[in-house]
């Protein structure tokens, strides 16, 4: 066989790779990502990798052994709630009404976290300030 011709078959055949390997890459880039839902959102779902967000419910804290148990519920309607199941690192901020972010699946109406996949978001000093002042107002 000529040279020139092994050596085009050679780069045709490293380029469809390549293809092959970058439609792979994004494909799993996009799978493996998850859309931030709320709890009045996930109910009667169950599976699925979803990104949980919302405030933690007072009076909801609980330590069984390991897990954490906890319920989140939606910011704008404290009523919908979704209990948590959780193992890992705890947040240092973590607490009754902070907003929060979990990963993980919905079992049995159960939101099963992803171990070490929650993010405690810390309360602006601005906000707090804004929130006491009564005379400031935010426009949107």
């Amino acid at each position: 066989m000529d040279p020139d011709r092994k050596r085009r078959i050679r780069l045709v055949v490293a380029l469809g790779a390549a293809v092959l390997l970058a439609a792979g890459l994004i494909y799993t880039s996009f799978s493996a990502s998850s859309e931030a839902r709320e709890p009045s959102e996930l109910a009667g779902v169950s599976g699925g990798n979803y990104e949980l967000t919302g405030k933690v419910a007072p009076d909801s804290i609980q330590h069984r052994g390991e897990e954490l148990l906890f319920e989140v519920a939606d910011r704008d309607d404290p009523s919908a709630k979704i209990p948590v199941v959780y193992q890992g690192q705890i947040p240092d901020p973590f607490r009754e009404g902070r907003e929060v972010i979990v990963k993980g699946t919905v079992e049995d109406g159960t939101f099963v976290a992803e171990k070490d996949e929650l993010i405690t978001k810390c309360p602006s000093k601005f906000a707090d300030e804004a929130a006491q002042d009564p005379e400031h107002v935010v426009v949107q």
